[in-house]
């Protein structure tokens, strides 16, 4: 029989295979055990993450987490205790022996962070995808010569009301009734010894034989429809106005808001044209006016992004007055431009004058009828946008719709004289050319105002705010493997 033997060399290089077979085997399982911990953490942000907003997506196609539920206040502890549950069955799984010690949020960003620049992002980044590339630039290439046109004839009208040319119609016309008054008092006085100088005992007619024609003069009833309520004029009665308003502690302008925690990755403000331009288009898509009303909280929506008042009546009004400037500046110029009827505007001025005995004042006159009669075709215009129709930007004697004849009796024919051009601009789309001139600021701050208070109002949630919708985290979490060592995980997600 024969005795087997190992030398001391070979029992020592088998020791150290050993060693380094066994140090594999646990480095293998400690990286498996990683590796599930990145898994698991990934699944359970994927999972928190799916539990966004419904309404908020179903309504405006933004994708935030709603950090506080029901519960009207921002409960982080149970956002991550939620990542924790979705973590845990991940963590069970094979033979890894898998707990979590220790967790929290690192960072996060919600809705409002940056002054809403995160809320912005979301907004434009949906356009772009809807859109394209195309979409944007036929955007700007619409409303950019727009713009400008609008701005000057707002300008204009608003000059036009500070020349104040019904004002020095006034004082003409009051100082001529005067001279008339003291001109019939010395007549009075000097009848008797000048009535001998007349021979009237004949009864011969000195006319030529043609009735005085009566000279209508349009201007007292223009200064009268003046004061009149802009809204009761232009807006249809049988429509009526929506007299929602809205506490302004309540909006999200008007309150402190929560601030997220500062993440690794900072949120890049978008300063572009384009970005600004879809942003807007975003708005107008999503929010009501007066023509498409919104279901909840302010019916006027895009009013409210216009004018920031708490009501909607008040928004109406700002922008009907804004939309009046416009269409005066338009139509003034174009009255002042056609040769035609800047001749009946000088006739009658003369006649005006004739009749008072100020042929002088003959040139107020002529201002004074040339911003009533801007005025009145202003009227028509926004009754016509009020009802739906189209107005052009330009107007042209084919396409302008009160004569000089009628603008006394601009009341009787508030409905039968307006027309729609189908070549024209919308209301809608007036108000989007307004809203060009409005800072990206204004419209953020503003549209989230609309987008919080729409959710309260129409779905039941009635502690929704904006400034606990969170859209980005970073998350840390300790895990225990084989009740040995202990790995730190840090991962981030955002929607965006």
């Amino acid at each position: 029989m024969k005795k087997g033997s190992i030398t001391i060399f070979l029992a020592l290089i088998l020791s150290l295979l050993l060693s380094l077979v066994c140090t594999s085997i646990e480095s293998v399982r400690m990286a498996a055990a990683r590796t599930q911990i990145l898994s698991g953490l990934d699944i359970g942000l994927y999972s928190l993450f799916g539990q966004y907003d419904r309404e908020l997506l179903k309504e405006y196609d933004l994708f935030f987490l709603n950090g506080s539920g029901s519960s009207g206040t921002l409960n982080l502890a149970a956002v991550y205790d939620d990542l924790e549950s979705y973590m845990k069955p991940v963590l069970k799984q094979n033979s890894q022996k898998l707990s979590v010690v220790q967790g929290g949020l690192s960072g996060y960003r919600l809705a409002t962070d940056e002054n809403g620049e995160v809320f912005y992002r979301q907004a434009v980044s949906y356009m772009k995808d809807t859109l394209g590339s195309q979409g944007v630039q036929k955007l700007i290439q619409k409303f950019q010569e727009k713009k400008d046109r609008v701005e000057d004839a707002e300008k204009a009208g608003a000059q036009a009301e500070e020349n104040k040319s019904l004002e020095s119609y006034d004082s003409e016309m009051n100082a001529a009734a005067q001279n008339s008054q003291e001109a019939a008092q010395q007549q009075t006085e000097s009848g008797n010894s000048e009535s001998g100088d007349t021979d009237i005992s004949s009864g011969e007619d000195l006319s030529d034989g043609k009735p005085e024609e009566k000279i209508e003069n349009p201007i007292p009833v223009l200064k009268a429809i003046r004061k009149m309520s802009l809204l009761d004029l232009v807006v249809p009665a049988e429509k009526g106005i929506s007299e929602n308003c809205v506490s302004k502690s309540e909006l999200l302008s008007g309150r402190d808001l929560e601030k997220g925690m500062e993440m690794t990755q900072p949120v890049k403000t978008d300063s572009s044209y384009a970005s600004s331009l879809l942003f807007q288009q975003y708005l107008m898509d999503k929010l009501g006016c007066y023509t498409n009303p919104a279901s909840g909280g302010l019916k006027y929506q895009t009013e409210y992004l216009l004018c920031g008042k708490t009501s909607d009546t008040e928004n109406l009004k700002s922008v009907a007055r804004r939309l009046l400037l416009v269409r005066e500046g338009v139509n003034a110029a174009f009255l002042m431009a056609d040769p035609a009827k800047r001749a009946q505007m000088h006739g009658l001025a003369l006649a005006i004058a004739s009749a008072f005995l100020i042929p002088p004042a003959a040139v107020i006159i002529e201002a004074a009828l040339l911003f009533c009669w801007s005025f009145g075709e202003s009227i028509l215009d926004l009754r016509e946008l009020f009802h739906g129709g189209k107005v052009p930007l330009v107007k042209n004697s084919g396409n302008w719709q009160l004569s000089l004849d009628n603008l006394a009796h601009i009341l009787e024919g508030l409905d039968s004289q307006r027309k729609s051009d189908e070549n024209g601009m919308s209301y809608e789309e007036y108000l989007q050319i307004l809203l060009l001139s409005q800072s990206k600021s204004n419209k953020l701050q503003r549209g989230m105002d609309m987008v919080e208070c729409c959710i309260r109002n129409t779905t039941g949630q009635k502690e929704f705010r904006l400034d606990h919708c969170i859209e980005a985290i970073e998350a840390s979490v300790d895990v225990q493997a084989n009740r040995k060592k202990t790995f730190t995980v840090t991962k981030q997600f955002s929607y965006v």
